[in-house]
């Protein structure tokens, strides 16, 4: 049975839930746009400055960085599916255990990311390759941002285990204080002392820190009593079954991760050999889908919550009028915001950059927005209900899929040809397949016992 012909699609979702779901996504939309905004603000910054090999520097460093931290991304993932299914489950005890556990993993993670920074570092400015100047902007970008990656893996498990729980008023706070941090750093850094790309990416690491701070404080103010209550159960945190569970649903996840890193770093690599123009271009291009992919989390992650609570209370046909819902915002989003930059597209990528050369090119691969929008907001909700249910092996089969057999063929086309439109018509059909290979997997979830 495929999904659009399960008998519970078009079941009324519960009243409740559906106000839960909403309040859940409206704070999550206002808390992750503010990410992608601070980036925006962080290309604009560097886009106003006379070189421009200081935007392509930082482009080209965050390649890596999607590399380092997304690999990382189960940190989050992972947390919030099995938070949420424990909250449905009423086992107060253990949602506490997944947070300590896994916070005590990212911190091991991110010192090592710090003391391998430098094999990091020359491995992938030696894969991804670039003009000499703009390797070097990228350097500095690295080396200063680098110093962020403990705080940054722990805030990962932080979010997660706050989105879990539903504390989105939290985790909007705390969006508020890195990115507001970020913006303010980087004007600091980047326009009055002059720092470039190296300002950047000190800016990132400190207000990584700051979020942690913050963080903590509201942990320590809410939780005492609960953490008093799981030191009893301390072994049971390193009990092997958990651990194995723990890592079996880690090592999907950031296999998933993986592939659809690559299939973004391929991009953005294959961009920079058609030239600075180009990859300044497709760069401008990939912030509008951090944009909206931004926004359409929101629904995503509202989708996580809900969907680990429903099936930790057992109650699975509710899972498929939540995705309806959920995955029609998330569709009516993606669209509307290709439809405003393909409208108004010298106002609003003007607003990134003062190179007009830069601007007038994005009229040429503008229109593929839509069907990369359109395809993947189905596809990023898909993921959220796949995470909150903590159905690791499906993810990692349908990214690995949609990587190889999806988005490869046409990018090695685009490289071949040295055509940048093959090279967007490889992430649609990426966007594409993403969608295609979850929503088949979605009426097993349903009727099938949960494994991970």
């Amino acid at each position: 049975m495929s999904f659009f012909a399960h008998p519970d699609l078009f079941q009324p979702f519960p009243k409740s839930l559906r106000s839960h779901f909403l309040r859940l996504s409206f704070v999550n939309v206002v808390s992750n746009l503010m990410v992608p905004l601070a980036g925006i603000i962080d290309v604009a910054f560097l886009g106003h400055l006379s070189d421009i090999r200081y935007l392509a520097g930082v482009a080209l460093a965050s390649v890596i960085f999607s590399y380092i931290y997304w690999s990382f991304g189960f940190l989050r993932m992972a947390t919030t599916g099995t938070t949420a299914q424990a909250v449905g489950r009423g086992q107060e005890k253990q949602v506490w255990l997944i947070g300590i556990r896994n916070s005590c993993i990212a911190l091991v993670l991110g010192v090592g990311i710090l003391l391998l920074r430098w094999p990091l570092g020359e491995l992938g400015f030696w894969l991804l390759g670039a003009e000499p100047d703009v390797e070097l902007a990228g350097r500095a970008f690295f080396n200063a941002r680098i110093w962020g990656a403990p705080a940054t893996l722990i805030n990962f498990v932080l979010i997660g285990w706050l989105l879990g729980r539903s504390r989105v008023g939290k985790v909007l706070l705390l969006s508020a204080v890195s990115n507001g941090a970020n913006v303010v750093l980087d004007y600091w850094m980047i326009v009055r002392l002059g720092w470039g790309s190296a300002g950047a990416g000190l800016a990132t690491a400190l207000s990584q820190y700051l979020m942690l701070a913050v963080g903590v404080a509201l942990i320590i103010r809410e939780g005492f009593p609960a953490i008093a209550n799981v030191r009893t159960g301390f072994a049971q945190m390193w009990h092997r079954r958990s651990l194995h569970e723990v890592f079996s649903l880690n090592a999907d996840i950031m296999i998933r991760t993986l592939a659809l890193v690559s299939a973004f770093g391929v991009f953005t690599n294959i961009s920079a050999l058609f030239g600075t123009t180009t990859l300044a271009v497709n760069t401008l291009m990939l912030q509008v889908l951090t944009l909206t992919s931004y926004f359409i989390d929101g629904f995503a992650f509202a989708t996580e919550s809900v969907a680990g609570m429903i099936d930790g209370q057992g109650d699975r046909p509710k899972l498929i009028p939540l995705l309806r819902l959920s995955g029609g915002l998330s569709l009516a989003t993606g669209l509307a915001t290709a439809l405003l930059f393909t409208l108004f597209p010298e106002f609003l990528f003007g607003r990134l950059t003062d190179h007009r050369e830069v601007v007038a090119a994005t009229k040429d691969v503008v229109g593929w927005l839509f069907p990369v929008f359109g395809f993947g907001a189905i596809a990023f909700v898909l993921d959220g209900y796949f995470i909150g249910l903590t159905q690791g092996s499906i993810l990692r089969t349908s990214s690995l899929i949609s990587t190889l057999v999806g988005f490869a063929p046409a990018a090695v086309v685009a490289w071949i040809l040295r055509d940048v439109q093959w090279l967007w018509l490889a992430m649609a059909l990426f966007m594409l397949a993403r969608g295609l290979t979850l929503a088949r997997k979605v009426p097993d979830t349903v009727r099938s016992p949960q494994t991970s």
